[in-house]
């Protein structure tokens, strides 16, 4: 499988993938950018805030260049009203500039933030919140987002192709989401796995060095990360049957049964690749600097913290640590 099979050409993430007819989803919404922040007057009010929010709601941010909170939610809120993918338009007013609007609105205290819809303020906030109180109130306002709910809807249709085996559906699928929301880092580690599953290191590798640090950050790029370690650890440890019989020979040999457990997950066998670790940790706790137990906490990031496999052997893991 190449890169060209998930319509990933050389530098893009949606170059060969169009949209099915009927999926309701469509490719542009998706590449909408974010929109320049826009610093309005008291006379534009009317037109950017008024009449814009009859279309989609539009945040008010009042703010001034001397106050401190204002300028440390800016990213923030700049940032979670990108995520809306224009569903949301966000708008400053310099209050010292033009007072006359916060003025009759009885703004005393800033930052505040005001969400007019339709015509009317709707909400409002002051003071510097978190991250996720900004994007909670932004999802208050703007309302159900339809596009995400179709996306979530596909990752799990392809999740499930995936797993019986129609690599071909589930990549169609991938495509269709990454057309929609380029950044997709569910969409983009599915694809990652894909690669991996088909012996592709080198096209998983390649996705990642295409990805944006905040995307790397994202719990299952992580997971990707740590399974591409994974799938090059495995590549030089030969076949199981040699190193049964190297172990049988010798059943107190580490790190033939630590090589064994690399091998066993690399074939997708991950309870036994659990149970060869946990057997190690058993026989020798401690050995080789934790090197049995590291390599199943790396087990762990790379399938994901709630899969079976990995709450079940943590369980153990945990009972044998604190026992």
């Amino acid at each position: 499988m190449s890169n060209d099979d998930f319509g990933f050409g050389g530098t893009g993430h949606s170059a060969n993938v169009s949209f099915a007819s009927g999926d309701g989803m469509s490719a542009q919404s998706g590449q909408q950018s974010a929109e320049p922040v826009k610093d309005i007057s008291t006379e534009e009010f009317v037109s950017e805030v008024f009449q814009a929010s009859q279309e989609r709601p539009v945040l008010v941010d009042f703010w001034a260049p001397w106050c401190g909170p204002c300028k440390q939610l800016a990213p923030a809120l700049e940032a979670a009203v990108a995520a809306t993918r224009g569903r949301v338009k966000l708008v400053k007013m310099d209050i010292d500039k033009h007072p006359q609007i916060p003025g009759q609105m009885g703004i005393q205290s800033i930052p505040a933030v005001v969400a007019f819809v339709n015509g009317r303020p709707a909400d409002m906030f002051m003071g510097a919140k978190p991250e996720g109180e900004i994007r909670e109130f932004i999802a208050k306002v703007a309302g159900p987002d339809d596009q995400q709910s179709q996306i979530e809807a596909l990752l799990e249709q392809a999740a499930m192709l995936a797993d019986q085996g129609a690599v071909g559906e589930a990549n169609h699928l991938y495509g269709q989401i990454l057309m929609a929301d380029p950044k997709n880092t569910k969409a983009l580690s599915a694809v990652g796995q894909l690669y991996l599953g088909e012996g592709n290191i080198e096209g998983a590798k390649g996705l990642i060095a295409e990805l944006e640090p905040e995307q790397l950050s994202a719990p299952e790029i992580a997971s990707l990360i740590s399974a591409i370690d994974l799938a090059e650890q495995a590549e030089g440890l030969g076949d199981h049957t040699e190193l049964v019989a190297k172990l049988d020979a010798d059943p107190n040999d580490h790190q033939t049964r630590m090589d064994l457990a690399i091998a066993l997950n690399a074939g997708g066998q991950r309870e036994e690749a659990a149970d060869a670790l946990l057997e190690i940790i058993t026989r020798k706790p401690g050995w080789n600097d934790d090197a049995a137990k590291a390599q199943l906490l790396q087990f762990f990031e790379a399938w994901g913290l709630t899969d079976e496999v990995t709450v079940s052997a943590r369980r153990r893991l945990s009972s044998l640590l604190f026992s």
